[in-house]
């Protein structure tokens, strides 16, 4: 590929743009928002304006709703010899491809799953898709000379090149990316009017939950908007579940409560829930998984759904893509200094031992945290003493 042109410079589009400029690749940037383009610009991802001449390939990087039109109106002008997108949504796309005449031979549709929480050119990076899947959706109308442009552009951005039907694609995003956004922003808006005692001491589990409740509203708003059922759908399930565990952890909190009106209070309370999921199975038509028999004990419900938790955590794959490893844990009480990571990154290396992942715990109040390395569990003893040795404060 010697050049290709941008259509849209927010995150992903500048990423793209500065992914193939890295590789000698001449990019031609477009974008409606001037500021967004001559900051891409300036961050060396490409040349502002689209060529008089076709170029190998067109990147539509605008929000899903506009995918389409835009498609239209690139084609129209012959700004390429083969087009693609990277809106997380392909079955509204490649329906509205049919919709708007665009020949399909020289389209196929992709999703790149990488991201950041904020948005913007500022955010972009050359290696921001590195190591990561990169969804395509082809038809029986896909050509051939489309395919491989794309699949070299997926090739000089690092990616791995993962074949998908669009629908399919829509629903495994709603599951794994769509609801879980929504999830954490449920939980993050329960902190809006959180006591100031609470916010100050928010602890990692909560940043973890609420990471991604940062993204920018509106691109998210057509994200769900164009993947509004297969999201609805997840949700529909968690809701259930929701209901059940709400049921379960009322009965432990009446029970707790003393021995006089106990069984009262839990006969209420299971009849009030039991109602409510009962009505949440009607409307779904499906059976929620975290609503058991009421004969059911409330604490066996709840630890059954926390096992489904550890169950369907433990498949999200590890580090590469490959399976999910039992990593040792090292952790480190460390000073919020300049240079102290790289010097403990340093101690580390000069203990033979890789840093496979690693989580950061900020102490409220304090100028100290934990760093906690991940590493083979094998090795992790050895660290910890080579690390306490060299005046590391290791926490056992």
């Amino acid at each position: 590929m010697r050049t290709a042109a941008v259509i849209g410079t927010g995150l992903i589009g500048t990423s793209v743009a500065l992914a193939l400029s890295r590789r000698g690749v001449e990019v031609y940037l477009d974008d409606l928002s001037e500021t967004n383009l001559k900051t891409a610009a300036s961050l060396g991802a490409g040349i502002t304006g689209l060529p008089e001449g076709p170029v190998d390939l067109l990147i539509v990087a605008v929000p899903p709703g506009y995918v389409g039109a835009t498609l239209a109106d690139a084609q129209r002008r012959g700004l390429a010899r083969a087009y693609t997108d990277v809106a997380s949504v392909k079955n509204a796309p490649q329906r509205e491809v049919v919709s708007q005449g665009i020949d399909p031979s020289s389209y196929l549709g992709g999703h790149p799953l990488a991201g950041r929480e904020r948005s913007g050119p500022l955010m972009g990076r050359a290696d921001l898709f590195e190591g990561r899947p990169w969804v395509l959706t082809p038809t029986s109308a896909t050509g051939r000379d489309a395919l491989n442009r794309v699949l070299e552009l997926i090739s000089l951005c690092g990616a791995v090149p993962v074949v998908m039907d669009a629908a399919d694609h829509d629903r495994a995003v709603a599951l794994i990316s769509h609801a879980p956004h929504l999830v954490s922003s449920l939980m993050a808006a329960r902190l809006e009017h959180a006591s100031e005692d609470a916010a100050r001491v928010a602890g990692t589990g909560v940043r973890d939950v609420t990471r991604i409740a940062a993204g920018d509203p509106a691109l998210w708003e057509e994200i769900l908007t164009s993947n509004a059922e297969a999201v609805a759908d997840v949700l529909d399930e968690y809701a259930a579940d929701l209901a059940g565990v709400i049921s379960a952890l009322r009965e432990l909190a009446a029970a707790g409560a003393g021995e006089t009106g106990t069984i009262d209070a839990v006969e209420t309370v299971t009849r009030t829930v039991t109602q409510a999921v009962t009505q949440a199975v009607t409307q779904t038509g499906r059976e929620p998984h975290g609503a058991e028999p009421a004969v059911v004990p409330a604490r066996d419900r709840l630890v059954d759904l926390l096992r489904r938790g550890n169950a369907g955590q433990s498949r999200i794959p590890g580090k590469h893509g490959a399976p999910r490893a039992a990593w040792g844990s090292v952790p480190i009480v460390i000073s919020d200094a300049p240079g102290e990571l790289a010097r403990l990154f340093a101690a580390a290396g000069a203990a033979g031992v890789n840093i496979e992942d690693l989580r950061i715990e900020h102490s409220p109040g304090k100028a100290v945290g934990l760093v906690i390395l991940q590493v083979a569990p094998e090795a992790a003893e050895s660290l910890a003493v080579h690390l306490g040795e060299r005046g590391w404060t290791v926490q056992r």
